[in-house]
Parts: C-alpha cells; structure tokens; sequence
C-alpha cells in the first residue's frame, strides 16, 4: 500500500495517510484535538487558502471554514468535541459568585470597623 508520509501539525513525522481525507491506512478517522484544530484556524485566518489547507490536511474545505466559525465564536473551547461539561460551567459560575460575595463582605466589615472606631454624637 503506497501511503503518504504526513507531518503533524505539531512537526511531528511518522503519520501514514493513504486517503487526501486524513485518515490512516486502515481507513479509520482520526481523531484532531482542538489545538490541532486550532493551529489549522490561526493559519486561515493569517490569510493562509482555504483550498491550499484543505488539501494540506486532508480536511474538507466546509469543515475547516466550520472550525474557523466556531473558533471565532467561542475560542478554543468551540473547537473541543466534548465541551465542559455544564455541571462543571455551573461550579466555575459558583465559584466565580462565591468570590465576589466576600470581596463584598470584606468591604462591608471594614466599613463597619470604620464606622465603629469613629465616636459618635450625642442624638438630639
């Protein structure tokens, strides 16, 4: 089988490609992590092609354009197969409230050590 000898994103060698698709001899797809994702996005938008990448890649010219979309829509949390998980987004917006309420507390009591160390006036 007469494979194509593919650098990595990362300029790794050693990946056999024997489809322009980016799949190995085998025929099963790989997997690309987000950062690979994200690497082929920063390329395109730098004012790299489209076609020149996708055949680079061995990726579909819509799905390349569809990362680029995601990218720019959420980053590279967008490029992720599996987002955070929303128990985990809820924890982080919890921990994120849970901090500011004791900044606020922390101004507050020092307000009211302020206002206790000042004397005060007789009521008329």
């Amino acid at each position: 089988m007469s494979g194509v000898m593919g650098a990595g994103m990362d300029g790794s060698e050693g990946t056999r490609f024997s489809a322009p698709d980016g799949r190995p001899e085998g025929g099963r797809e790989v997997r690309w992590s987000a950062r690979r994702k994200e690497e082929v996005v920063l390329r395109l938008l730098r004012g790299e092609g489209l076609d020149a990448l996708a055949r680079e890649t061995g990726q579909p010219a819509g799905r390349i354009s569809a990362w680029r979309e995601e990218f720019l829509a959420a980053g590279r949390e967008g490029l992720k197969s599996r987002p955070r998980p929303e128990e985990d987004r809820r924890l982080v917006e919890a921990q994120r409230k849970v901090g500011e309420l004791s900044m606020e507390l922390d101004i507050v009591r020092a307000l009211n050590e302020e206002m206790d160390r000042r004397p005060r006036r007789p009521r008329r």
